[in-house]
Parts: C-alpha cells; sequence; structure tokens
C-alpha cells in the first residue's frame, strides 16, 4: 500500500493529545458507571464505534493507494523562437546594469514561465545565427543566455530581417512541426530596423498566422554606450548615445497582429508579454496512458461515516455519552 500523505511530528503531537484526551473521558465514563451501580458494559460498543471512526478518518486522510488504475496524459505546447539583438548598442548603461544584462536576466524568467513548451534562441545585428535550437531543456537555454555578448556578432548596425527568417526557417523545418496558431517569435531589440528584407519576412509572418510579438529595451532618453575601454565614441570622437527607437518595433508588431512591449527605467512589460503569450492556444503534442496507484480513501471514509451515523443514532441505556 501507498500513502498519498504522511503525518509529521505536529500531527503526531495532535492526534496523541486527542487520543490521550479521549481515554481519558472514556475512563471517566467507567468510573461514574461504577460509581453509580450501573452496568457499563453497553459504552464497551460506543467506545469501539468512536475509536473506528476516529482511525479510518485518519486513514483516509493520509490517501491509502493501493492496486492500479490508467489515467490519460496529455503534451500540450507551443514552440517560442526568441531573438536577440546582440548590436553594441545594448551596452548601453541607460537600464542598469545595462540593457543586455537586463534582457538576460529576464530571458531567464521567460524560459522558466514556459516549461513546458520548446523553446529557440536567435542572436543578430546585421545578421542572424541560432544559439540555441528548439529544446525543452532549460538547463541549456540558460547555460546559452548566461553567454549572450555583443561580442558574438558583426556589429555593422541592427537588421530585423534576417533574424526572422531565420526564425521562420526553424520553426517551419524541425522534425516535429506543429500548427502555425502555436508558434511564437519574440523579438528583442532596442534600435531602429535599417534592413531592407524585414517587410517581405514580416508579410510572410502574417500570411502564416504565426504570433510576433516585440520587446523594446531602452529608454527614449538615452545613454552612452559602455566598451572594453571606457564609452563608445564616434569618427569626431564624441561620446555614442543611443536611445531607444520604438518606430520599427511598433510598426513591425502591429502590422503582423502581434504586440509590443516595452522595457524602460520606469516600467517592464515582461509579466504582461507572459500572460499574452499564455493566452496562446498550444497544441497537443502527444497523449498516452499510464498506470497509477488508484487512491482508495473513499471507501475508508465511507466506513468512517457509517461509523459515525451508527453512534449519532444509538444510546446506552445506562448513561448517555
Amino acid at each position: 500500500m501507498i500513502w498519498f500523505y504522511h503525518l509529521g511530528t505536529f500531527e503526531y503531537i495532535i492526534t496523541g493529545i486527542f487520543l490521550l484526551a479521549y481515554i481519558l473521558y472514556t475512563a471517566r465514563v467507567f468510573r461514574l458507571s461504577r460509581y453509580l451501580g450501573t452496568a457499563h458494559g453497553p459504552v464497551l460498543p460506543k467506545f469501539l464505534l468512536r475509536t473506528g471512526f476516529l482511525a479510518l478518518a485518519i486513514v483516509a486522510l493520509l490517501g491509502p493507494s493501493f492496486g492500479s488504475d490508467s489515467k490519460e496524459i496529455k503534451a500540450v505546447g507551443k514552440d517560442i523562437m526568441i531573438a536577440v539583438d546582440l548590436s553594441q548598442s545594448m551596452n548601453a548603461v541607460d537600464i542598469q546594469p545595462s540593457r543586455l544584462e537586463k534582457v538576460k536576466y529576464e530571458l531567464t524568467n521567460i524560459v522558466d514561465a514556459f516549461n513546458s513548451d520548446r523553446i529557440g534562441l536567435i542572436i543578430f545585428s546585421s545578421e542572424a545565427f541560432v544559439q540555441c535550437p528548439l529544446t525543452y531543456d532549460q538547463s541549456a537555454l540558460n547555460l546559452f543566455i548566461g553567454t549572450l555578448g555583443t561580442n558574438l556578432v558583426p556589429n555593422t548596425g541592427t537588421d530585423f530581417g534576417p533574424a526572422l527568417r531565420l526564425a521562420l526557417e526553424k520553426l517551419d523545418t524541425d522534425e516535429s512541426a506543429i500548427d502555425a496558431k502555436a508558434k511564437v517569435i519574440i523579438l528583442i531589440s532596442d534600435g531602429e530596423d535599417f534592413g531592407e528584407e524585414t517587410s517581405n519576412v514580416r508579410q510572410e509572418i502574417k500570411d502564416r498566422g504565426i504570433k510576433l510579438f516585440t520587446l523594446g529595451v531602452g529608454t527614449t532618453k538615452g545613454s552612452k554606450i559602455k566598451t572594453a575601454n571606457g564609452f563608445k565614441r564616434d569618427k569626431n570622437g564624441k561620446e555614442v548615445i543611443s536611445k531607444l527607437n520604438r518606430k520599427s518595433l511598433k510598426e513591425l508588431a502591429a502590422r503582423t497582429g502581434g504586440q509590443y512591449f516595452e522595457i524602460n527605467q520606469r516600467q517592464n512589460d515582461v509579466a504582461r508579454l507572459i500572460n499574452t503569450i499564455n493566452e496562446v492556444e498550444g497544441q497537443l503534442r502527444d497523449a498516452r496512458m499510464i498506470d497509477v496507484s488508484a487512491n482508495k480513501y473513499i471507501y475508508f471514509l465511507s466506513v468512517a461515516l457509517l461509523l459515525l451515523m451508527l453512534d449519532l443514532l444509538t444510546t446506552v441505556k445506562t448513561i448517555k455519552i
């Protein structure tokens, strides 16, 4: 027999106190019956009824499981590709400790929120690369997220097109691909799109019915960009100020039927992004029957309730207890 619950120290103490009090109560009843000169034999059935009820109630609460039963387990999920901008402007410090470090932290929260879905990771600037293919392995994803840095991609500007094209390819060519309604792309960036292919890819995403959400990171006031030797400067020696450009990200989301979210110094829309993606209907991936132990608490509880009813409906002739 397998027990679903187990008594802890506190439960043992409470049960022991109750049993002791009930035993003392019963002993008092027997003493009174002797003192009054009445027969105490009829009291014994009452004692057995209440003892049996208490014992069976405790057994039922512990959840006794025996025998076998079958249960259908369904696996429902989505495929999510996350594209992260790693251009040098992501090192700006208008969001502490930097835009990129903040994104890395929030990515771990996103991964945790979708532990039943497959997630892939793409990094991009003017070019795009697969950092992690679609996987259920959260440990591997978090490992790749921890290694993100602007030195991983060429820093020659920002182009959404290659990242979106690569995300589409990986969502479509996967061996266990699912319907488009259960596919999601998240694009995370801080800058303006300088590419020419984005409009074509954007239309493909819309036509296929894939959900696209954009996440802007930074502030409109902007800040300097950290480098290994201080802050980035232009050809004239002036420090470069990087500002969040919402226009491209908002337009991209609006034209594909998606939504735009933002992280700045005053707001963090990651929780809203997670809630919105949770509303996207997943797809049944697999269903199987597994053998499980059947919880038979109902039998013990039924007998316990029967004993309680008998106790309430019967009285003894000598004294009432």
